[in-house]
């Protein structure tokens, strides 16, 4: 990851920011880091479940990694793999694809697992962390290395473990419904 020097002394700085390139950014302690590339068989999964969920959500409010939501805490923002957004997004997020704290949260979030302990536990608990506190309804933790899908609902301001999907299980998501997606589909996809 590459750091810049500049250092940002809030996320509205940060927002008006141009660097004249197409990078992400995650804003920590006041300074860039450059967000490296997806391996390609995390954007192989993005891109399944994207095609997947396109004709069940429309795609106004499904996003990819591109979207940038301001978090609580270090770093101060995250570009979920994949997310469904409310129908007030659409508008507001015109402009800049960023979704503000002071915005309603998207409906759902989806993360593709990195190899790595480091990339782990940043899913599995940093990331997690962050969008229970800024009230994501529901969030996916995709593991390839496992071969599973942990679907996490949002339950009195804490997640709980609706079930960890694998083989044959159908995935059942609170926001979805019952879909006729398999945890073995998914993943055989690839």
């Amino acid at each position: 990851m590459t750091q810049l020097q500049h250092r940002f002394q809030s996320f509205e700085e940060y927002l008006s920011y141009d660097d004249e390139t197409d990078n992400l950014y995650e804003l920590f302690n006041g300074e860039l880091i450059e967000v490296p590339p997806e391996s390609g068989f995390n954007v192989e999964i993005a891109n399944f479940l994207f095609a997947v969920l396109l004709p069940i959500i429309g795609y106004q409010r499904l996003r990819g990694h591109g979207l940038e939501l301001e978090v609580r805490g270090e770093p101060r923002n995250r570009y979920p793999d994949l997310t469904i957004i409310r129908k007030e997004h659409i508008e507001q997020l015109k402009q800049r694809n960023t979704i503000r704290l002071s915005m309603s949260p998207p409906l759902l979030v989806i993360e593709v697992v990195s190899p790595g302990e480091v990339q782990r536990n940043r899913d599995y608990v940093a990331k997690r962390m962050q969008y229970q506190d800024l009230g994501v309804p529901e969030y996916w933790i995709v593991d390839p290395q496992e071969a599973t899908i942990l679907v996490l609902e949002l339950t009195k301001d804490v997640y709980t473990e609706i079930d960890t999907f694998r083989g044959d299980n159908v995935i059942v998501s609170p926001q979805l419904g019952s879909l006729t997606l398999t945890a073995a589909e998914v993943f055989a996809a690839l």
